[in-house]
């Protein structure tokens, strides 16, 4: 029940010393700020870094061949190979818990740029070769047109679908669906447009990709019976490291490669990326909830004492309450209520300072970038940061009263 005059002696005890008590709320409420903003700079953190794998398939890996650095079966170190058409025939049918494998080219290798033409209007993009299923795995949209199928790689279709950047740039204002670009000499008619999903990317801008079909791209460039690198999806609740690890032993046997040359094959294994970088973020929430829990037990400590001094300056007031008859709850209640209205109010400045700090950010960040994107933290932060003040406060308001409760009255009424 609302005590009125409860209330009014607890608000003229604070007003009395204004100083004391803005100072001892100063330290609360730069602890709940402290965890607050931590918790939301952090989050600005891993909204930007996490956001790159949304739309990639998480349990996924990539694997690709390297020179060899052992000498093996009559061949000298330092040899290059190359993955080939029957080997991803092979990797299908012997390896257990496989989802996916699409084997996938790129022409002029790993971020490799490629004239591009289209009418009098020239620039320069990466060219993929790819089956339909590298969806599955890469983080774009078709908005126009569609994407590659399985007719087109039957029938080996001289199409292509292009990323935003080089509509952009080559067909500027004008439909790109249905008309021709010329690749190295080979003109592909544009069936589709892509963009990324989100700010997801990995490797290269999807913006500035441009996709043919597998087989297509090994006949018009010169690529037959090649692959440059293999796209792993493993099966639900498969380990894509273990697949991973087959895929690479599978391999080394049928190139005769030392099945202890580990640099004889490259690889990126999407799922121990996402795993650490998850981690890592669980860290540093961690350490801010650390550094901001101890900043409030600093400032409740600050309350605690504040609170032991108040009594012992208000000890004869506490004897005569009790020799008129004031209950150990009432004495109790009131310490305990000066206490918990001090760690409230400056929870609540603290929390709204911090709020502010963090809308400002993200006002001024905008649309944010890769490193840094949307600051922040949700409801349930704010309520356990209030269940923490509010023990907190009956904590720094017990133990004080219990001291005051051990004064005994006629002591009390002694006091000068």
């Amino acid at each position: 029940m609302f005590d009125k005059d409860r209330w009014n002696e607890v608000m003229l005890t604070l007003r009395r010393n204004k100083l004391r008590s803005f100072l001892t709320m100063l330290g609360v409420a730069w602890g709940i700020f402290m965890l607050v903003v931590m918790l939301g700079m952090g989050n600005g953190l891993k909204h930007a870094v996490m956001g790159g794998f949304d739309g990639f398939a998480s349990n996924c890996a990539f694997i690709w061949t390297m020179p060899t650095t052992k000498p093996y079966g009559g061949f000298q170190q330092g040899r290059r190979f190359h993955f080939d058409n029957e080997d991803t025939r092979i990797i299908r049918e012997q390896v257990e818990g496989l989802d996916l494998c699409s084997p996938e080219l790129q022409l002029g290798g790993w971020q490799g740029g490629n004239n591009v033409n289209y009418k009098s209007k020239t620039a320069a993009f990466s060219i993929y070769g790819a089956e339909p299923e590298v969806l599955q795995v890469e983080a774009v949209l078709v908005p126009r047109g569609r994407f590659l199928n399985h007719r087109d790689l039957e029938e080996e279709r001289k199409i292509c679908v292009i990323g935003k950047e080089v509509e952009k740039l080559l067909f500027e204002k004008e439909d790109p669906m249905g008309k021709y670009l010329r690749i190295n000499g080979v003109y592909f008619m544009v069936v589709g447009t892509m963009a990324k999903k989100g700010s997801a990317q990995m490797g290269d801008n999807p913006d500035a990709k441009i996709y043919v079909p597998f087989t297509t791209f090994q006949k018009a460039f010169n690529s037959l019976n090649t692959v440059h690198w293999f796209n792993i999806v493993a099966k639900p609740g498969e380990e894509v490291s273990r697949i991973e690890k087959e895929v690479k032993q599978l391999m080394a046997r049928r190139h005769r490669v030392d099945p202890s040359d580990e640099s004889a094959f490259g690889s990126f294994n999407l799922q121990e990326m996402y795993n650490m970088m998850n981690m890592l973020f669980i860290v540093i929430a961690g350490v801010s909830w650390f550094v901001g829990i101890c900043s409030l037990v600093a400032g409740v400590i600050g309350i605690g004492n504040i609170m032991l001094i108040s009594i012992k300056e208000r000890t004869k007031e506490i004897g005569i309450r009790r020799s008129i008859g004031a209950t150990p709850r009432a004495i109790t209640g009131q310490i305990m209520q000066e206490a918990l209205t001090l760690i409230l109010v400056a929870g609540y400045f603290g929390l709204l300072a911090a709020v502010g700090l963090l809308e400002a950010t993200r006002a001024l960040v905008g649309d944010g970038s890769d490193f840094f994107k949307n600051p922040g933290v949700d409801i349930n932060v704010a309520l356990v940061a209030f269940a923490v003040l509010i023990v907190s406060g009956l904590l720094a308001g017990y133990l004080p009263a219990r001291r005051a409760l051990a004064i005994k009255a006629v002591d009390a009424l002694r006091a000068e």
